[in-house]
């Protein structure tokens, strides 16, 4: 059964932040414990911190020090919808988040997406006024269980080739 579901906390960002990774709206989980990717099966922690070469982070704490220091920012593009669970298929009725007012407070340079509903989503209703083109990536939800981690971490390799440039 559907629910209305609100973003219950603040985007994740430094004003020296360089790439945003969007998602749609946090799981169950993440909103229980009130950050990102927190699910124990959702595989972002694991395939970001490999991208990067680095210790996955376990803790909140650890997660947000791994994101300054590789200049990440994190959001959602719903501030709230209807949603059954955490399914991005259910989702209705929509109200986006401000993307813009990050993308002015920070230094911003790629966006990615992660899932076809956040992708979509974007495109629609943020990109007109950011007028940066989102690049998608997968899913790492377990929901996505049809790609493997390493090729995961394959495709997510764009992120750090894309900081190269910066």
């Amino acid at each position: 059964m559907k629910q209305l579901v609100n973003h219950n906390f603040p985007p994740f960002y430094q004003k020296d932040s360089k790439v945003l990774i969007l998602g749609s709206i946090p799981s169950t989980k993440s909103r229980e414990l009130g950050f990102y990717y927190m699910h124990p099966k959702n595989r972002f922690w694991k395939v970001i911190s490999e991208v990067f070469e680095e210790e996955n982070p376990k803790t909140i704490e650890d997660k947000k020090i791994f994101l300054k220091r590789n200049k990440i920012a994190l959001w959602d593009v719903i501030s709230s919808c209807d949603i059954e669970g955490s399914s991005d298929s259910s989702i209705s009725n929509v109200i986006i988040n401000d993307i813009e007012s990050i993308v002015q407070e920070t230094d911003i340079q790629y966006i990615y997406v992660l899932g076809k509903k956040a992708l979509q989503l974007y495109e629609k209703y943020i990109f007109p006024t950011v007028l940066i083109t989102a690049v998608y990536l997968p899913s790492t939800s377990p929901r996505n269980a049809r790609l493997k981690e390493k090729d995961l971490i394959k495709q997510y390799q764009v992120i750090k080739t894309k900081m190269k440039e910066i």
